[in-house]
């Protein structure tokens, strides 16, 4: 699995915005979002179209350095933050304009980014799965059924890694610690083929790679419970997640890689 295309992470910003803007438009703003504990749902979905808005205004301006948030026309939310219809609307035209600009851009225009690659295309696959996970808050908060197409998914995890990845390059203090020779995390999605990720600690920092090898732990079970594991929106034995050897290993992991 690798990379999808730049006009698929266009799309995929839309339909899952508006999966997202169904749960919102559904749900009590004020209900809290366990995964994301300070928030409520209208945290989450200003949150999330801000995000759009925010990445839209970049590739748009052909940004070269980070553009302050509040610089950022319509991002501080709707009128009234209170109606769910309100914020489901506001969030449509955030994801539709930020959608409109990727594509314009096509995606290797320069642009600022904070990460490996100061091109367009990375900001559309960042917002891409920003939505696809914060959707997952607003399921997980609403009780609704959750789901993601099993490449889109994967590419979430890939994304999460290099993320992971080049925080630990940056001296991030929590990502620092993901090192130690002779340890290995391997991710194991039982139902879709080749979504397997083995995960080693190395002496100064960890690597990754697409394999199928014994590892240290393992992590095994649907691709899409794995994708919410991996993100600690579901617990390692929740799903249909089953953990393999040293548990005390992925907690380990889990702890220090958040982001985002």
């Amino acid at each position: 699995m690798t990379l999808l295309a730049h006009t698929r992470y266009c799309d995929e910003i839309l339909t899952q915005t508006g999966l997202l803007r169904e749960l919102v438009e559904g749900a009590d703003p004020t209900t809290r979002v366990p995964t994301c504990p300070a928030w409520n749902v209208r945290d989450l979905a200003l949150h999330v179209g801000g995000a759009h808005r925010w990445a839209g205004e970049m590739v748009r301006d052909r940004a070269t350095e980070a553009l302050p948030p509040d610089q950022v026309p319509g991002s501080a939310g709707p009128a009234d933050e209170d109606d769910p219809a309100a914020l489901g609307a506001w969030l449509t035209e955030g994801a539709e304009a930020t959608a409109r600009a990727l594509r314009d851009a096509g995606p290797d225009t320069e642009v600022w980014t904070w990460a490996w690659e100061r091109r367009s295309a990375f900001w559309a696959r960042r917002m891409a799965h920003e939505t696809v996970v914060h959707r997952a808050d607003a399921a997980l908060a609403t009780g609704a059924a959750y789901e993601v197409a099993p490449d889109l998914a994967a590419d979430t995890v890939t994304e999460g890694l290099q993320i992971v990845a080049f925080a630990q390059a940056g001296g991030d203090p929590e990502a620092a610690e993901l090192r130690g020779g002779g340890r290995s995390l391997h991710l194991h999605a039982t139902d879709v083929p080749e979504a397997e990720w083995l995960i080693e600690f190395g002496a100064d920092a960890f690597t990754w790679r697409r394999a199928h090898e014994k590892a240290t732990v393992a992590l095994r079970g649907p691709l899409t419970s794995l994708m919410l594991a991996f993100n600690r929106r579901m617990k390692p034995d929740e799903g249909g997640l089953h953990v393999l050897g040293d548990r005390g290993l992925l907690d380990f992991w889990l702890e220090r890689s958040s982001f985002g």
